[in-house]
């Protein structure tokens, strides 16, 4: 568990070029996660365990989640359940933050 970490300290980890995700905090059954893209980045569909519950900081990003597409922007959340299909393209440079439930053991 991670009672605190400044983001100043999280490392920054590239998932995708132009993806960044730094792990910002985690206890037993939830993480929070900050993302940072660059326009263009694409997200191929994909689904996890996790549910992940996010928000915009700023930015646009268009989400497919299974058969629905929208698109997201500075003020938005959005929630994704686990097992679903679900892609992201990054319509301008964004950040969100994400929470996952439970935690993912790779973003540790």
């Amino acid at each position: 568990m991670q009672t605190r970490i400044s983001r100043a300290d999280a490392q920054p980890v590239e998932m995708l070029p132009g993806l960044i995700r730094r792990t910002l905090a985690w206890g037993e059954k939830a993480m929070i996660c900050e993302f940072t893209a660059k326009e263009g980045v694409l997200i191929p569909m994909h689904n996890h365990p996790h549910e992940q519950v996010g928000y915009v900081l700023s930015g646009r990003v268009e989400f497919t989640v299974e058969d629905e597409t929208f698109v997201a922007q500075a003020g938005d959340s959005y929630a994704i359940p686990g097992h679903v299909q679900h892609a992201a393209h990054f319509l301008e440079p964004t950040v969100l933050i994400e929470v996952f439930s439970p935690v993912r053991e790779e973003y540790l």
